[in-house]
């Protein structure tokens, strides 16, 4: 087994895609992150990022003619999150087993949701129609997902168990239930070999930082925070952001002092902040906290 662990960035801008010039260096794609941990490849979110993805996928796939096995973490079900799911080419592949893990959204199971996104008239393939072999299970509190080094595929286990799991090349999946976003996100903690990623978007700072955040992030080599908007923005005198389920790039900043994290990812971008707006958000951000920089697209960050 592998002991590699590292993660891609294919998508990290929020709400909508932002293509074109102006967005080229920092990359205009919706949420997607590709974690690679030993032999396993966990898809955090499928924005539009997701679609390009999908493509490199394939394209090793027929070079070696292994299958795709495939696991996706669903933070949770609003539109720039799943947009890119439809478009993920190895779903039509026989040769692709999927592990899809997400919440509720609100009374509706995840399957549920995906299959309404995928509904004509406003999608021409059902998801019954896809030709991979996949399983979509729910997240309840008080569970976890479980890569035994043994086993091919992922397990739910309730978290009360993980003090029997020794073996430190198991990857563990954790999560943390907020409700700083509407409807709610799953913030994920992936731990291997020792080593822990935070993968913490669509949430909303608190006065003296998220606390729950913070010790759910503690001691991480690498917090992706959602940094979406400048203070400014946030606390505008006539078009204030607060309550919209977003933080600013200080929040973050926050988050990361308080957790003493290693690194700290800025991301879920702003879709009205070009390149060169984030890069000088960048730059403030590096005066206030050295090992800060903003998620790129095509940038791979590797923890082992």
């Amino acid at each position: 087994m592998s002991n590699s662990f590292s993660v891609t960035f294919w998508g990290v801008r929020g709400s909508f895609p932002t293509p074109g010039a102006q967005t080229a260096r920092i990359g205009g794609n919706t949420p997607c992150v590709l974690v690679q941990a030993g032999n396993h490849q966990i898809i955090l979110d499928a924005g539009t990022g997701i679609i390009g993805l999908g493509r490199a996928l394939v394209a090793e796939h027929r070079k070696t003619g292994a299958p795709m096995n495939l696991t996706l973490l669903f933070t949770h079900t609003h539109h720039d999150h799943t947009q890119g799911f439809p478009f993920f080419i190895p779903t039509h592949f026989s040769a692709t087993h999927i592990n899809i893990f997400g919440p509720r959204s609100l009374s509706q199971d995840l399957e549920e949701v995906i299959a309404r996104s995928m509904l004509p008239p406003v999608f021409p393939i059902t998801l019954d129609e896809l030709a991979c072999e996949r399983r979509i299970s729910n997240l309840n509190e008080g569970e976890m997902v479980i890569f035994d080094p043994d086993q091919d595929q992922p397990q739910i286990l309730r978290a009360h168990r993980e003090s029997k799991i020794e073996a430190p090349e198991t990857i563990r999946v954790r999560f943390l239930r907020s409700f700083s976003h509407p409807q709610g996100v799953l913030i994920y903690r992936i731990d291997y070999n020792n080593q822990a990623l935070i993968f913490a978007t669509d949430t909303e700072g608190y006065i003296g930082g998220d606390q729950r955040v913070i010790n759910f992030s503690k001691g991480a080599n690498l917090l992706i925070h959602d940094a979406q908007y400048t203070d400014e923005e946030y606390a505008h005198s006539t078009a204030p952001k607060q309550g919209w389920g977003h933080s600013t790039w200080k929040m973050a900043l926050e988050v990361a002092r308080a957790a003493n994290v290693k690194q700290l990812a800025l991301f879920h971008h702003e879709p009205m902040h070009d390149d060169d707006a984030l890069e000088k958000i960048e730059k403030q951000a590096q005066k206030e906290f050295a090992a800060v920089f903003l998620a790129r697209e095509g940038m791979q960050i590797n923890l082992a």
